[in-house]
C-alpha cells in the first residue's frame, strides 16, 4: 500500500514509569496514546484504522515527538495539562464522554456515576464506563481520574497498578503545588 504522511497513522513506542505506551499521530493530531499491552489493544487499533480508513506504520512525527516530550514532563511532575491537539475516533457518545474527561483537573477524581450525572445520563453509569474504557488516548484524556464507587470497582486498560501510580503521582504533585502556593501567598 502506498502511504503518505496524510493517509497513515504514524506510531512509535515509548516506555513510561506506568508502562509502555504506543503513541500515534494522524496528520497534525494525536489519535493514539494507549498501553502497549493493555486489554483490547487490537480492538482499539482496528477502530482507529477503520475510522480513518488507513493503516499504521512505525515512525516518528512532530506530533508523536511532542507527545513524548509532554509525557516525560508529566511523569517528571513538570506538566499538569496538555496542549497537544487530539483526534477522537469513536461514536458520538464516546466523543462526548472523552471530551468531558478533559474537564477533570489534575489531582482530582470522580466516580463513573458522577461522570454520568455531569453528562445528564443519570442512569447510564455503565454506558459512560464503557465509553471511558474505549478511550484510545490515555493520560492526555485522563480516564484514570474516573474511579469506581469502591476501591475494587472499575478497571483500567493499562491495569490497576498503572492507574494507581498515575493517581498517586498526581495527588502528590497536586499537594506539592498547593503547599508552594500557600507558602508564596504567606510571603505577600
Amino acid at each position: 500500500m502506498n502511504m503518505t504522511a496524510n493517509n497513515v497513522i504514524c506510531i512509535c513506542h515509548h516506555p513510561t514509569p506506568a508502562g509502555n505506551m504506543i503513541i500515534g499521530s494522524y496528520g497534525d493530531h494525536l489519535c493514539l496514546c494507549d498501553w502497549e499491552y493493555g486489554r483490547g489493544r487490537d480492538r482499539v487499533d482496528n477502530r482507529i484504522k477503520k475510522g480513518l480508513n488507513t493503516e499504521m506504520a512505525e515512525g516518528s512525527s512532530p506530533i508523536t515527538e511532542k507527545a513524548i516530550t509532554e509525557l516525560e514532563e508529566y511523569f517528571s511532575g513538570n506538566r499538569f495539562q496538555f496542549d497537544i491537539p487530539l483526534l477522537f475516533i469513536g461514536t458520538e457518545f464516546q466523543k462526548i464522554v472523552w471530551n468531558e474527561l478533559l474537564t477533570i483537573r489534575y489531582g482530582y477524581t470522580l466516580s463513573y456515576g458522577e461522570m454520568a450525572r455531569q453528562l445528564g445520563c443519570y442512569k447510564s453509569a455503565r454506558a459512560v464506563a464503557n465509553a471511558i474504557g474505549a478511550n484510545a488516548i490515555s493520560i492526555f484524556t485522563p480516564c484514570h481520574r474516573v474511579i469506581g464507587s469502591t476501591p475494587n470497582a472499575g478497571g483500567y486498560r493499562g491495569g490497576m497498578e498503572a492507574k494507581k501510580l498515575l493517581l498517586d503521582m498526581e495527588d502528590k504533585n497536586y499537594h506539592r503545588i498547593q503547599s508552594a502556593i500557600k507558602a508564596s501567598n504567606s510571603l505577600h
